[in-house]
């Protein structure tokens, strides 16, 4: 293997071995070897990142045409408590209570698509907006109370449910990342958001109709949000106002690791299932050591902090690796284009 084959390998392999070491790490280690390797947190620590999957993979999909999408936490938030008022405090039927959801999500997804890819208005700034909106809202409607009135018991138990000795809750986590992985690397709308990230103005040029693309990717990431939002509700066996917005970070940096592994400096759904669960077997690991309550936080935050540098870092030489490569394509072959080449 050449050195540049293997440097490429530990690219795109080396956060997925950080995993496995991870876990090597802990299951080995005397303070948390036995609580780390029990069935039940195994279980509880898969089933718990079924909601932090579905928002990453939700903020996904808008990164990929380079926009953020800072909301996904607090739409799931509402779609949580809609879900909950719905069945619970006005006892209409499940269905009713998920469309309900669906439909809130979906409108607050069309109003961000409408003020960033119609009015030109930076997703980081709006979606910002939006999050802290949400919050308020949700605290006014509930009255910072936890809704689980007439919540159906089957319902707060069902993500507990395994098969084949699987978690249940892992299945909506399952379906929603072969859907997103599938419409981003094999549809003509994946490979046109694509376009649209790496270049706006050229994908514009070649005639793609870049503010309906922005415009969808908003509404797709609204209505996973609501399916994570859902999900969160039958994790909790009803809705707290708060729920939704405490997964912003997690779910921020496993996107941000996610683009350091497989597809090195792009945004990728299984890349940023392996975010989410580093992130979740790191904190599981440091919480049975017994660190103190601030440390979880604060290794969110570090995460964070590491991920984005490290795929803006992975992202940039990406860039000049494709510059490089056009302009060596571009010197018309003569006798001293490799001179000209190399000096590029």
């Amino acid at each position: 293997m050449s050195k540049a084959t293997l440097q490429q390998s530990v690219e795109r392999y080396g956060l997925l071995g950080f995993l496995f070491l991870l876990i090597a790490f802990f299951a080995v280690m005397p303070e948390t070897s036995v609580g780390f390797m029990s069935q039940a947190n195994i279980q509880n620590l898969l089933a718990n990142q079924s909601v932090t999957g579905i928002l990453a993979i939700a903020m996904v999909i808008p990164l990929v045409c380079d926009h953020m999408d800072l909301s996904v936490p607090a739409i799931a938030g509402a779609a949580s408590v809609a879900f909950a008022s719905v069945i619970g405090t006005y006892e209409q039927s499940l269905m009713t209570g998920i469309l309900v959801a669906l439909a809130i999500s979906l409108t607050i997804g069309c109003i961000n698509g409408f003020l960033i890819a119609i009015g030109g208005l930076s997703s980081f700034v709006v979606t910002l907006g939006m999050f802290t909106l949400l919050g308020g809202l949700l605290h006014w409607y509930t009255g910072g109370r936890t809704i689980t009135e007439n919540i159906p018991e089957w319902l707060g138990s069902w993500g507990s449910y395994r098969v084949v000795g699987v978690p249940m809750a892992l299945v909506p986590l399952a379906v929603v990342a072969v859907g997103a992985w599938y419409l981003l690397m094999h549809t003509s709308f994946g490979r046109e958001l694509e376009s649209i990230g790496d270049n706006p103005r050229a994908a514009k040029l070649v005639g793609l109709r870049v503010k309906r693309a922005v415009f969808l990717t908003f509404i797709v990431s609204s209505l996973l949000a609501a399916t994570g939002g859902i999900i969160l509700t039958t994790r909790l066996g009803g809705a707290d106002p708060t729920a939704g917005t405490s997964y912003l970070f997690p779910a921020f940096a496993a996107v941000f690791l996610g683009a350091t592994v497989f597809r090195v400096g792009r945004y990728n759904v299984w890349g940023t299932i392996v975010g989410v669960f580093l992130t979740a077997v790191a904190v599981n690991g440091i919480a049975l050591y017994g660190a103190a309550g601030w440390v979880t936080p604060a290794f969110n935050g570090i995460a964070l902090i590491v991920a984005v540098g490290v795929s803006t870092l992975a992202a940039r030489r990406r860039a000049r690796g494709t510059v490089h490569t056009r302009a060596a394509e571009d010197i018309p072959a003569s006798s001293g284009a490799p001179e000209k080449a190399a000096a590029l």
